[in-house]
């Protein structure tokens, strides 16, 4: 995942919705699978170079972003909530942000609101290094934070983005 803050500044193709659909299904699908399933499906007929080049753009753009997630079976996924202390979190906050976002155990990391306002779901090979990592952690941060709370995730029945997620682009991005 890229550190990119800002929005994409992307205006939308039905073209481009079509091959976020197509990818969405089928990640390894080459520019000349892509041409042609957008001729049958879509009614739209471009060249392999023009979607080679949409695909390319959109991702550096930042449309979408690729990441390779093991699989849940060599892992122990689990999610962690942090909960701020106050009284020291302005002047530790940075390293401990940081820290959590450049660990090699963090696989998506995110801000939210409520009482535990830094959330991350983190990989590791089993327990032990999980436990391991709370105790480095609160040794090395632990003033800046007044609570982790984690959860282990159990029988992950889905991940995927489903190709319908795209139907509404055209409305909100307009071409």
């Amino acid at each position: 995942m890229s550190d990119q803050t800002d929005a994409p500044n992307w205006t939308f193709k039905e073209r481009d919705i079509a091959i976020l659909r197509e990818l969405t299904q089928d990640p390894q699908l080459s520019s000349r699978e892509l041409t042609s399933i957008l001729e049958e499906k879509y009614d739209i007929e471009v060249s392999h170079v023009t979607v080679s080049e949409s695909i390319r753009e959109m991702r550096n753009e930042g449309v979408f972003r690729e990441a390779i997630i093991p699989n849940e079976e060599y892992y122990t996924f689990s999610l962690f909530e942090f909960k701020f202390n106050p009284e020291n979190f302005e002047e530790g906050w940075r390293d401990a942000m940081e820290y959590i976002r450049n660990d090699p155990h963090t696989l998506f990391y995110f801000l939210s609101d409520g009482e535990y306002q830094w959330k991350t779901v983190m990989m590791f090979s089993n327990l032990q290094d999980e436990s391991r990592w709370i105790h480095e952690f609160y040794k090395e941060h632990g003033d800046v934070v007044d609570n982790i709370r984690n959860s282990v995730v159990h029988n992950v029945l889905k991940f995927r983005t489903d190709p319908e997620i795209f139907e509404g682009l055209n409305d909100e991005y307009p071409e």
